[in-house]
């Protein structure tokens, strides 16, 4: 466990030191994203996942190019195929898809009044489970962190489509993400709405329709259970009431409020279907794409809820205790630790 905990420590000091809106830690992120970048690219045996990835990549060693990209997310398999047929291992697809993750990452916490306490809250579960555990879908979210900082800066929903778009190369189910942000874009509501509808109509045609049946009876006919599945909806639920009962305390733009609305909204939502829904799994696999809400409410607590020194405290005791409970209690902790690393082997 010492190198996750020495991960949480780096991050950590960066958020107790830093001052919001401050520029002097800001330029440490590039370290920041090395560390990440490297730390998840080059594990080897880590996650739950593993047997299965590596099986992926050794079977695109024995296919043509076309056929590796059509007989699974385009992205991933291609990076798989390159690496395979270069000579190389599944630690280059590793370390390709970690980079795309960090500098998403980030890139998110960059536009954020405390970058190191975005990060220290990504660290517990988005950096060391999802990133360590789901490759394709963590290399997915990346690419929307990166695609929600420009839309927070810029406004411009149809830029953030093709982050979309990018982000759905390595994982198809990317695209619920779309409407939570189209929703929230600088037009009026109804031109929003008719943004969301028609571009989430052509990325589901594009990308689910073919698949929908399959996923359908595999995620929900087949009743495939999370376990925590309940425990990682309430991570975005929590923040999500936080938000909604106090939103004008925070100091986000007019932008940022409609887009965390929507994003709370939809936490809401997820505990429904969780209620509602046989499987899980599906849930559970679709409500990582809220976990962005917790990184930004998250960091934005010192000052809005708690003075400013106490509330770093408290979100750093929070990301500590969120870390220290997986780490050890966790049903399937046993497949992260030990912490594996390809140099070290």
């Amino acid at each position: 466990m010492i190198p996750y905990w020495l991960m949480f420590a780096l991050f950590a000091l960066g958020a107790a030191f830093e001052q919001a809106g401050e520029r002097r830690w800001r330029g440490a992120l590039a370290a920041a994203f090395v560390v990440l970048a490297l730390a998840i690219g080059l594990r080897w045996d880590v996650g739950a996942d593993w047997p299965n990835y590596q099986r992926m990549f050794d079977y695109t060693a024995r296919i043509d190019f076309w056929r590796a990209i059509a007989i699974g997310d385009p992205g991933y398999q291609a990076f798989n195929w390159v690496a395979n047929h270069s000579g190389g291992d599944i630690w280059m697809v590793n370390l390709a898809g970690a980079a795309i993750f960090a500098f998403g990452l980030v890139r998110f916490a960059s536009v954020q009044r405390r970058p190191w306490l975005t990060l220290l809250v990504a660290i517990p579960y988005l950096v060391i489970v999802v990133a360590m555990g789901y490759t394709r879908q963590a290399v997915a979210i990346g690419v929307l962190l990166a695609g929600l900082a420009n839309f927070i800066v810029t406004g411009r929903i149809l830029r953030f489509a093709w982050y979309v778009v990018v982000a759905a190369l390595f994982h198809k189910t990317a695209i619920v993400a779309f409407p939570l942000a189209a929703m929230a874009g600088p037009r009026n509501g109804l031109v929003n709405l008719l943004i969301a509808i028609s571009v989430t109509a052509v990325l589901y045609y594009t990308f689910l329709a073919k698949d929908s049946d399959a996923l359908i009876k595999n995620y929900v006919g087949a009743r495939y259970s999370s376990d925590g599945a309940g425990v990682r909806v309430a991570m975005s639920l929590v923040p999500a009431m936080i938000f909604l009962a106090a939103r004008d305390r925070f100091d986000f733009s007019d932008l940022e409020r409609r887009l965390w609305t929507g994003f709370a909204i939809a936490s809401i939502g997820a505990l429904i279907l969780l209620l509602t829904l046989s499987s899980s799994t599906a849930v559970d696999r679709l409500a990582l794409y809220l976990i962005p809400l917790q990184l930004a409410v998250g960091a934005a607590v010192p000052g809005a809820l708690v003075r400013q020194g106490l509330g770093v405290g408290t979100v750093i005791a929070y990301a500590f205790a969120v870390q220290f409970t997986w780490l050890n209690y966790a049903t399937h902790a046993r497949y992260w630790v030990p912490y594996r690393n390809i140099l070290s082997m």
